[in-house]
């Protein structure tokens, strides 16, 4: 197969690990991407292994999606377009709220333009959306069925009643797996983001009758994320955090949970949009269907390193942070016949394997939180 293919963000930690399988598939490949420092680091080519797992193997673009001229060079002779590139990450959404539009809408807008105004080859468009659009997403009250919580009330967490509550008549709710037909409630500036990327493409491209399809990514973790950028990947921070015996701030009461999903389960379900026509017009969530709460994840990767670090349950929390997160996989698994591969103790064992062998990663972490506390962003 011989697809000409163009990934934005493929450098990065999806985008990468995606090249590679696609060139066992003996795609074409261009990738456009800036080398995000907060994600490569400060001398890409001798320090980032994600670009050096890629580097000399496609056709690298270094540039900006926020760039009308980077866009119509990468697009040239293009087939399939995956777009990954973005800001990304809730925290720091909520205060640099102007590049994350610029990037993530701005960035797309100018990649619509293309499509609809200049001649070209272009097939198929698949966007990383995010599970970040449905905010609280879906649970269960015993009084009123299915409900969609809005954003946590700010007073009800300052007293450490983190758990959302039914919309209606207020008593608490219980989870459940969030399904791509449910409400979209987006809670902090990176899911309005997503969102807004996603209606786009609906707006845009589907009155034209062109393909594209949508993937809400969970979160994915995996060998080659990051373990030094402080704001996203909970797992690597912990990780790094435990590596150098350092303190581990737990958030809320350690109850919150996330579904998160290995990064080869997450290239496989990109492949299967891409191969596969009945992903046109589609949205689907991409993660493992596991709820794993944070405090399981702090102890599991302390028994993997075998370090027993200091933790302590700090009831802090972020504005724009969730709850819950469980992604109900029944649509992409009937449609595209995904299946994830990795349970969460298969996944992070592996993970715990890789991170073991890499070099002790400096994180400002500290610098992060009170990067937020000083915005009044973490209570």
């Amino acid at each position: 197969m011989n697809t000409k293919v163009l990934i934005t963000g493929g450098a990065g930690f999806i985008g990468s690990n995606l090249v590679n399988q696609l060139l066992k598939k003996n795609y074409n490949i261009t990738i456009l991407d800036n080398l995000s420092e907060q994600v490569h680091g400060t001398n890409p080519e001798r320090t980032s292994s994600l670009y050096l797992s890629i580097k000399d193997k496609v056709n690298f673009i270094y540039g900006d999606i926020t760039n009308k001229a980077d866009w119509e060079k990468a697009l040239k002779d293009i087939e399939v377009v995956v777009h990954f590139a973005a800001e990304t990450g809730t925290g720091q959404s909520m205060y640099e709220i102007s590049k994350y539009c610029e990037v993530n809408i701005t960035g797309t807008a100018l990649l619509l333009d293309y499509i609809t105004n200049k001649k070209h080859p272009i097939k198929k468009v698949i966007v990383a959306s995010s599970r970040a659009v449905y905010g609280e997403g879906k649970y269960f009250c015993k009084e009123d069925g299915v409900v969609f919580p809005e954003k946590r009330n700010e007073d009800d967490l300052l007293k450490g009643n983190y758990n959302p509550v039914c919309p209606y008549c207020s008593q608490l709710v219980s989870i459940m797996p969030t399904d791509e037909e449910s409400e979209l409630h987006p809670s902090s500036i990176y899911g309005i983001t997503k969102l807004t990327q996603e209606k786009m493409l609906f707006n845009v491209l589907k009155p034209l009758n062109f393909p594209f399809t949508i993937l809400r990514y969970q979160n994915v973790y995996g060998p080659g994320q990051s373990l030094s950028n402080p704001y996203t990947g909970i797992l690597s921070i912990f990780s790094t955090l435990i590596k150098s015996n350092k303190k581990i701030n737990v958030f809320e009461d350690g109850l919150e949970s996330r579904d998160f999903v290995y990064i080869s389960d997450a290239v496989d379900a990109t492949v299967l949009a891409i191969e596969n026509d009945a992903a046109n017009f589609q949205i689907f969530n991409v993660g493992a269907g596991e709820s794993i709460t944070v405090l399981d994840a702090v102890k599991q990767l302390m028994k993997l390193y075998n370090k027993s670090v200091s933790y302590y349950i700090s009831g802090n929390f972020r504005l724009g942070d969730i709850r819950h997160n469980m992604a109900d996989l029944t649509k992409i698994k009937k449609i595209l016949g995904y299946s994830p591969k990795y349970s969460f103790n298969n996944g992070i064992k592996k993970f715990s394997e890789w991170v073991k062998e890499q070099n002790l990663a400096k994180i400002d972490y500290e610098y992060s939180l009170n990067t937020m506390k000083s915005k009044k962003l973490l209570k």
